[in-house]
C-alpha cells in the first residue's frame, strides 16, 4: 500500500511540474538551446547534416516586418548547408523547412496551439537579438519552403523559397 502511495505521489508531483511550465515559455526556452543529439529522418526536402559536411554557409535575417533576407535561395542536390538565422527583431521568430502542404499543416497547428513544444533538425527558434544555426543536407531536388510558423508570421508573409538542383 505504502509503496503505491509513493508511486503515486511522484506521479502527482511530474504532473505538477509540467504544468508549472508556460507552454510559451517551454516553446521559446526549448529552441533557444543547442539539442544534444540531431535525430536524423529522411524528409522529402532532406535529412538533417554533419557539420564536418557543410560545403557553405547561408546567412537568413529575420525581422518583425515578418520578412527573411534573402527569402529565395538555390542549392545543388547533395549540398550540406549551414544556415545561420538571425532575429534583428524584437519578437521570436522561428525558420521551418518544408513542402507547401507540411508547412500549411503546420501553421494551422501552430494558430490552435501557440505554445505547443516541438524540436525537429529542420527548425530553428531565434530570440530577439539572437543568432541560431540549422545545418541540413538536401539530397533530393525540388522546390521546397521555407517560413516562420509562429502564429500570424506565416500569415503575413513570412515565407521563402528553396530550388534545390538536381546532381
Amino acid at each position: 500500500m505504502m509503496n503505491g502511495f509513493i508511486n503515486l505521489s511522484v506521479l502527482i508531483l511530474g504532473f505538477a511540474g509540467i504544468v508549472a511550465v508556460s507552454p510559451a515559455m517551454a516553446h521559446s526556452e526549448k529552441h533557444t538551446q543547442p539539442s544534444a543529439a540531431v535525430i536524423k529522418e529522411q524528409k522529402d526536402w532532406g535529412i538533417a547534416g554533419d557539420r564536418e559536411q557543410i560545403t557553405r554557409t547561408i546567412e537568413i535575417g529575420m525581422s518583425d516586418q515578418m520578412r527573411f533576407s534573402p527569402d529565395q535561395l538555390e542549392v545543388k542536390q547533395g549540398e550540406t548547408i549551414r544556415f545561420v538565422h538571425r532575429n534583428a527583431g524584437n519578437m521570436m521568430h522561428e525558420f521551418v523547412l518544408g513542402t507547401q502542404a507540411d508547412l500549411d499543416a503546420h501553421a494551422a497547428m501552430m494558430v490552435k496551439f501557440p505554445g505547443m513544444e516541438h524540436d525537429e533538425p529542420y527548425m530553428a527558434h531565434v530570440a530577439p537579438g539572437q543568432d541560431a544555426e540549422i545545418i541540413w543536407t538536401f539530397n533530393r531536388a525540388g522546390e521546397f519552403e521555407f517560413a516562420c510558423l509562429i502564429a500570424g508570421h506565416y500569415q503575413a508573409g513570412m515565407v521563402g523559397k528553396i530550388r534545390v538542383l538536381a546532381e
